[in-house]
């Protein structure tokens, strides 16, 4: 399919970050209140070593040379999976991306791979064009987020587990990781990637730095993790918590609650009015339910459309 008459593509560069975030911005403001994305998760994102902008994302113009609507098809877990952002207000350059994406599905070169597209359950525009061209919603995630009311105490440590600040060395990144693996198992979508393109990732990211990963161990073994980074400090002056994990054979000691209390108390301590993530409404642990018992509520829900493309 083509674009309107002479509006124009070419792949996205990095030097076009701060033009999509203030887009991005405009726009889910105008349905939030409030913008989905920080400018610097939008330049990480376009600067993570996993998105080959020169082939997974392309910026679009209308014919007064304004910006028309952007799009990211970025290959996860292992090619299997294609995770889409797309932005435009107008529904065909919206139809446009998504069927350019789905041509970068087809160009994987995989017998099938499954699209996947967060759209905020407010932008009817994008719910609309994705159902027309077959996705269908395959689950939700939820932005949750607290607000402190004043000073947060650290959590009491769990008997029998020691807490380890930082990961300033391989060997202390590759234990996070090893957890984030098995704590993720029974999740294959959300598995990390490879330690070496895990790592490389984090490395990219102006927010982000080793400090910010905190680990528990029992017995000499990490069991437990946070990722936390400063993705929200821009917008909303919140911590933000990337990842959360405890391996199976340590749930059920009240690891993830201190862990998710100890990363309040470290973003009220550095003067953040409160912490946010983002939680898979179908989290197969009670995952949801510690958030909420922790005094979160969700303040933005995306539906996952997803589909098939086969080759």
């Amino acid at each position: 399919m083509s674009l309107p008459a002479r509006y124009t593509v070419r792949p996205t560069t990095l030097s076009d970050a701060e033009l999509i975030a203030e887009r991005s911005g405009r726009y889910t403001s105008a349905l939030l209140g409030f913008p989905k994305h920080s400018p610097e998760d939008v330049a990480n994102y376009l600067r993570d070593p996993g998105t080959d902008l020169a082939t997974d994302a392309w910026i679009v113009f209308d014919p007064n040379g304004d910006f028309a609507g952007s799009a990211t098809a970025v290959p996860i877990t292992g090619g299997t999976h294609l995770g889409l952002d797309v932005l435009s207000a107008e529904p065909a350059v919206l139809d446009w991306l998504l069927d350019r994406s789905e041509r970068r599905a087809r160009e994987i070169g995989r017998d099938e791979v499954i699209l996947k597209l967060g759209v905020i359950r407010q932008d009817e525009r994008l719910a609309a064009v994705a159902a027309a061209r077959g996705f269908a919603i395959g689950t939700s995630t939820h932005r949750m987020r607290i607000t402190f009311d004043g000073p947060v105490p650290p959590p009491a440590v769990p008997k029998g587990i020691v807490v380890r600040r930082g990961t300033p060395d391989e060997a202390s990144r590759r234990a996070a990781h090893g957890v984030l693996m098995e704590a993720f198992a029974d999740q294959p979508g959300t598995l990390p990637r490879p330690f070496e393109d895990w790592a490389a990732s984090r490395e990219s990211r102006s927010t982000f730095d080793w400090s910010q990963v905190t680990v528990v161990e029992t017995d000499g073994r990490a069991v437990g993790m946070t990722e936390c980074n400063h993705n929200f400090v821009s917008t909303d002056n919140c911590g933000y918590v990337g990842r959360l994990g405890v391996v199976p054979a340590a749930r059920g000691r009240g690891l993830a609650k201190f862990l998710l209390r100890d990363a309040f108390a470290t973003d009220a301590a550095a003067g953040r009015t409160g912490t946010i993530l983002h939680v898979d409404a179908g989290n197969p642990t009670p995952a949801v339910a510690l958030y909420t018992g922790a005094g979160m509520h969700p303040d933005l829900t995306s539906d996952i459309w997803t589909k098939t493309v086969s080759r």
